[in-house]
């Protein structure tokens, strides 16, 4: 097994945990990557703000003949966790006084004054309750159009000549532009999340990732989490296809030549961000009351907030579900459906690939791991929910 060891602050028996259950851990995800479905892992463990456990088993290369190991501060795309630094830079707006939960959407973005947009307010559209079209991977409809082709046609017809408004673009094109009133039901769409990142900059004046790198990241010791790689965090991905290397050389080479879409600069708030194992952790644990010196990116009340309930067992369609209850708060998940060792109280969200964050208030515990999923891998239970039970086995 090829295995790299992180640093950690303190013995697994400091914070009352079974050392031995991270052998199994890393057996655990071996077998995953025997059987090909991942590349590698790298994972991070906290309990009482202290990392117990930092690690990372396999290799950093798809090439069969690159034993190059993953190493525990390898980077890779946080996926969908970064819909929850969106979330938590709106509650610093609601925090400032610059919006409610409750306001109208289309208050802050005119495009969505309008029928049916203007009955979809902020929470909605933090909880996938907005009646927004969901992702096009969501529903097993070969005839749906995603946000994104919608934007990506108008604008191959755009004439250059004025500015080219992409929300208006998305939502003019689409039936009758939602699937279903808001509130009705649970269905989940990162296009609600990029909206979200266009309300920060419409309050803000600054563009919605550079306020949560500025804002959230770099104040919590993130150094290592950005939206646009540098040459130097770009050799640290792990690449799990031959296409990511070529996009990385280009980053690392210095010869890569942004595309005029690129210039649109439309908010990379529903799932672009990066980093490593260990920044998801001390983002984490902020909500936990660990934010290092005393650093403020929220108060305790806008925490509290983002832990409450606040859609309760909606049904969702989505991936197959077929009306399953869905619970969530205003950005993160409740997983009740998952029959996990994790207690209901944690919040948590998954990233497309392997990417995982878990905040236990019960156990005082973040876990964030990547199961680096191999080119062709779809969902994997075993290297999700499977690998939190194995994590959570350890608890005395």
């Amino acid at each position: 097994m090829l295995f790299t060891q992180g640093k950690v602050e303190v013995a697994p028996a400091d914070v009352g945990y079974d050392e031995s259950r991270l052998e199994v851990l890393n057996h655990h995800f071996q077998d995953i990557i025997d059987i090909g479905d991942i590349q590698c892992a790298m994972y991070c463990v906290t309990r009482n703000g202290k990392v117990f456990a930092h690690g990372a088993v396999g290799k950093k290369s798809p090439h069969a003949d690159d034993k190059t190991p993953a190493l525990p501060t390898d980077l890779r795309w946080f996926a969908s966790i970064t819909k929850v630094f969106a979330a938590t830079a709106i509650m610093r707006l609601v925090e400032d006084g610059k919006l409610r939960l409750t306001t109208p959407v289309g208050e802050i973005l005119p495009q969505l004054n309008t029928p049916p947009f203007n009955a979809i307010n902020i929470l909605h559209l933090l909880t996938h309750t907005s009646g927004l079209h969901a992702d096009s991977n969501c529903f097993e409809n070969k005839y749906q159009k995603g946000y994104w082709g919608i934007i990506d046609a108008a604008f191959k017809l755009h004439d250059k000549k004025t500015d080219f408004d992409w929300i208006t673009a998305s939502l003019g094109t689409i039936g009758s532009g939602v699937r279903t009133k808001p509130g009705e039901e649970w269905a989940y769409s990162s296009f609600g999340y990029v909206l979200l990142g266009a309300v920060i900059e419409k309050l803000t004046g600054i563009h919605a990732e550079t306020y949560i790198i500025e804002k959230i990241a770099k104040p919590l010791g993130m150094a290592d989490t950005c939206f646009d790689l540098t040459p130097d965090l770009a050799k640290r991905i792990v690449a799990t296809s031959e296409r990511v290397e070529k996009d990385l050389k280009e980053v690392i080479d210095g010869t890569y030549t942004p595309s005029d879409w690129d210039l649109l600069k439309i908010p990379s708030t529903g799932g672009g961000m990066n980093g490593t194992v260990l920044d998801l952790t001390r983002f984490g644990n902020m909500f936990l009351g660990y934010a290092p010196d005393g650093t403020r990116v929220l108060g305790r009340k806008a925490i509290e907030a983002m832990f409450k309930k606040r859609v309760h067992a909606l049904q969702s369609f989505c991936w197959g579900a077929n009306g399953a209850p869905r619970s969530c708060g205003a950005g993160f998940e409740f997983r009740i459906d998952n029959e996990s060792l994790a207690p209901d109280q944690t919040i948590s969200h998954e990233g497309a690939g392997g990417a995982a964050l878990y905040i236990d208030p019960v156990e005082d515990m973040v876990t964030a791991f990547f199961s680096a999923y191999a080119e062709k891998s779809e969902w994997l239970p075993n290297a999700m929910f499977n690998t939190l039970n194995v994590i959570y086995s350890g608890l005395r």
